[in-house]
């Protein structure tokens, strides 16, 4: 039987830990995730005017530190279990985790940028996709389909609805675009916790695993690969990359659910989904 709990907003500087139950959230809780999840958002809209040739992935952390300090926000990746980075800045086939330090991005690169902010006690968890001049038309594919991915599942939630319902969709809709969806990470509860439960896994059977409930709080963020599925840590013990070398993508929202669907806190308020392409849902 799955548990639930219905949990108070915690006052600010109080610590709030991991439970195993699933934490149902009211009012004040999607208020303060509207407000972590626009200034993510925004973050991520200030950091497209640096993706260019010759950017240091470094200038990208600093713009993030320095954002973070002007809009009275921490990074919640700074310091996480010895991270030290305020972001991650994944390139072309690396998966997540990619460390913003002194390599440059080049012309045709393609890099995810993961932010999470900690705005009044609540985290804003969001990444996108970002194109260094013009794409490849593979890469572009990619991207148009990584996104797409992410809003299939998205659009499954609702109350009633399972956890592996929205696994299935992701994982329906990439291997139907002949690509693969990486399973050793996933999405996550969140909140005023950086990962909580429940786990969101990017693949599954329809009809499975908790049902979904209004006032649940979690990020939908699979990660997509046009070769094999298949990933390796690299020395540093952070850095994903694919094992065939082949292109990664990955979209990240914070999400709720609400009383007939899901509010997504995380859109970009400049409609900069993916800076570099134009988005578009694929045909083949």
């Amino acid at each position: 039987m799955d548990s639930y709990i219905n949990v108070p907003v915690a006052p600010r500087g109080q610590d709030v830990r991991r439970t195993e139950s699933i934490k149902l959230y009211g009012p004040d809780a999607f208020d303060g995730m509207r407000r972590a999840g626009a200034l993510t958002a925004r973050c991520l809209d200030g950091v497209s005017e640096l993706v260019r040739d010759g950017t240091a992935l470094a200038q990208i952390n600093a713009f993030v530190l320095d954002f973070a300090a002007d809009h009275d926000a921490v990074p919640a990746t700074l310091g996480y279990k010895g991270y030290q980075y305020a972001c991650c800045t994944s390139v072309n086939h690396v998966v997540c985790h990619g460390f913003p330090n002194e390599k440059k991005l080049h012309d045709g690169d393609i890099v995810n940028i993961d932010v999470t902010l900690i705005h009044d006690g609540w985290y804003g968890d969001s990444s996108r996709m970002y194109v260094v001049g013009k794409p490849k038309r593979a890469a572009e594919r990619l991207i148009q389909i990584a996104h797409e991915t992410m809003m299939q599942g998205i659009r499954i939630i609702r109350p009633g609805a399972r956890l592996g319902d929205i696994g299935h969709a992701i994982q329906t809709y990439a291997h139907s675009k002949r690509c693969s969806v990486v399973r050793d990470f996933c999405g996550h509860g969140i909140g005023q916790v950086f990962h909580d439960s429940p786990n969101i896994l990017n693949f599954g059977r329809a009809g499975t695993g908790p049902e979904l409930r209004e006032g649940m709080i979690f990020t939908v963020e699979p990660m997509i690969n046009l070769g094999r599925a298949d990933v390796k840590m690299l020395a540093d013990d952070w850095t994903a990359v694919t094992r065939d070398k082949s292109l990664s993508a990955q979209f990240e929202h914070s999400v709720g659910v609400t009383a007939d669907g899901v509010e997504i806190f995380t859109l970009s308020p400049a409609g900069l989904h993916a800076p570099g392409i134009e988005l578009r849902t694929i045909s083949a």
